[in-house]
């Protein structure tokens, strides 16, 4: 080979491992940091110069625009008829607009579909101080180039922001099959862009942009597509994303603190305390004779001798982890918010603009102080996560069907178990999602669940004798909603449409086996597979 033509192998060789490495940069707070998938490897001030492109966040201002003026557009509805529909429903189903902020559907936004004018543009976002490229509707296009810095300026004043953090954690929540917000918790709110790149305009760039959930503007961009940038950094970005407390940290929730143990007075030093607003700290004294200290900033309220507490819905997440359990270890106290939420949303009542709920061993105890900064971020972290899919219930040590030990959560997390996987453990139908939207992934099958558990019991010996078979522990049938079944193994869950038929009960024990052989070469041979399945059901 001519020693030229090795030279310029070598050359594009090193070009393109240079690309390949090229890092995620993440601009907040005045800074741009730049990140590999594991870890910050560079911190610099944000450049004012530096400019990328806007990508879909076009949509973010025209939802926001849709918001705050109280519009009240029809849904999309997908009659086939585009390609980008893809981004938005099926043909024949409508799409809503939160839901097409999340999915990225830019038909939903069209600014002609929804009769937006350049003027009346233009007059709204002057009024908010907008850059020129916001102010210009026919510029509102994913080629425009923005100004990072202006971008960031514009989100941290962005009408109906609280409405759009809230709903763009779904964002996380569908990334990477949900492995993203197991590394990021409820911390990041953002809406996804991709382009081409601009070097290569074969090649794709993308990232994100929006909040944390403490309201801090964030942007990210990087090579490849946002839900790779999603999934490659997920480590690196969790290391470094602020973990301030939500700024919206939900409605509030009104406590009957001790509602087994009447009180007999609440003293402050030697003076009885009849009624009002509590401010400082206080003895309560109860009427079988036992006392306790505790500490109130003002949402602590003695009426008619019952102490109620109003405090904000991660506050009382916070106050109920530090009664129940403690902070510590990390992973499995996340769990535990996020089972103490789920709860709350599960069994509180209505009181006014007040969730209400007692304050006992057969609710939750809450604690009757402000929680630890410990508490609090753990609290903070999981921000508006709870669990669709099932009940939820918690014991201190003794686990069961949808419920939840600490002490086997504890022993979880030493091993290294993530927040995520120890509540997939406890709660094997049930789905992360958000607190005002709990949709579950997983619609339970619990005919086919019973039925296949009774099987196993029958196929045991037969089964014991095979190569590789290792008997699951704990799985979930759920509905399949089309396509053929398949089985989800990293949340072990089996999707088929039901037990009635022969093909049915067929497809079911396919798919465990397929479970129960995940660590074998077997597993994947379907041949195997197939064959073993109806040695089992005909034979």
């Amino acid at each position: 080979m001519p020693r030229v033509l090795v030279g310029w192998l070598m050359c594009l060789i090193s070009a393109l491992a240079t690309a390949q490495d090229e890092p995620l940069r993440l601009a907040f707070n005045g800074e741009l940091l730049s990140l590999n998938p594991t870890r910050v490897i560079a911190r610099e001030p944000l450049p004012a110069d530096l400019q990328a492109p806007l990508g879909s966040v076009w949509k973010l201002f025209v939802y926001a625009w849709l918001v705050d003026t109280g519009a009240r557009e029809s849904a999309y509805e997908c009659r086939g008829q585009s390609k980008e529909e893809v981004y938005c429903c099926t043909a024949g189903g409508k799409i809503g607009r939160d839901q097409a902020l999340v999915k990225s559907c830019g038909l939903y936004f069209e600014p002609t579909r929804l009769g937006i004018v350049g003027a009346q543009w233009r007059t709204y976002w002057q009024a908010r101080q907008a850059p020129e490229w916001l102010l210009n509707l026919p510029s509102l296009q994913p080629a425009t180039r923005v100004s990072v810095t202006e971008l960031l300026k514009v989100l941290a004043v962005m009408p109906a922001q609280d409405q759009a953090r809230r709903v763009l954690l779904d964002v996380v929540l569908n990334a990477a099959d949900g492995r993203v917000v197991g590394e990021l918790g409820g911390r990041l709110r953002v809406k996804t862009w991709s382009w081409l790149g601009d070097q290569d305009p074969a090649s794709r760039q993308g990232g994100f942009a929006g909040w944390t959930a403490d309201g801090t503007p964030i942007w990210a961009g990087g090579r490849g597509t946002s839900q790779m940038v999603l999934r490659h950094y997920g480590a690196a970005l969790a290391s470094v994303l602020p973990m301030g407390w939500p700024a919206e940290a939900g409605r509030c929730v009104e406590v009957g603190l001790f509602s087994r143990y009447p009180i007999k007075r609440v003293l402050v030093g030697d003076r009885e305390v009849s009624s009002g607003a509590l401010q400082g700290d206080y003895r309560v004294e109860f009427s079988n004779g036992n006392q306790l200290d505790i500490h109130s900033d003002g949402e602590l309220f003695l009426l008619n001798k019952q102490l109620v507490a109003r405090v904000d819905r991660e506050e009382y997440v916070a106050r109920v982890l530090q009664r129940e359990a403690r902070p510590e270890p990390a992973e499995a106290a996340k769990a535990l918010a996020v089972a103490i939420r789920t709860y709350l949303l599960q069994n509180a009542t209505r009181n006014g603009e007040c969730l209400s709920i007692d304050d006992s061993s057969s609710r939750q105890r809450v604690a009757p102080r402000p929680a630890t900064l410990e508490s609090r971020a753990i609290a903070a972290w999981t921000s508006d996560l709870v669990l669709a899919g099932s009940t939820v219930t918690y014991h201190s040590d003794a686990p069961g069907p949808d419920k939840l030990s600490w002490q086997q959560a504890v022993e979880q997390a030493n091993a290294g178990q993530r927040y995520d996987a120890i509540l997939l453990h406890a709660y094997p139908r049930a789905s992360l999602s958000r607190w005002d939207n709990p949709v579950a992934s997983c619609e339970a099958l619990p005919a086919a669940q019973d039925w296949l558990q009774n099987q196993r019991r029958g196929w045991r010996p037969r089964l014991e004798g095979e190569i590789g078979y290792n008997e699951v522990s704990t799985f979930a049938v759920c509905r399949l909603a089309f396509g053929r079944p398949y089985v989800d193994r990293e949340r072990q869950r089996i999707y088929v449409r039901g037990v009635l038929s022969l093909q049915d009960r067929l497809d079911l024990t396919h798919e465990y086996l397929h479970l129960a052989f995940e660590a074998h070469p077997n597993g994947q041979d379907e041949t195997y597979i197939e064959g073993l399945a109806r040695h089992l059901l005909l034979e």
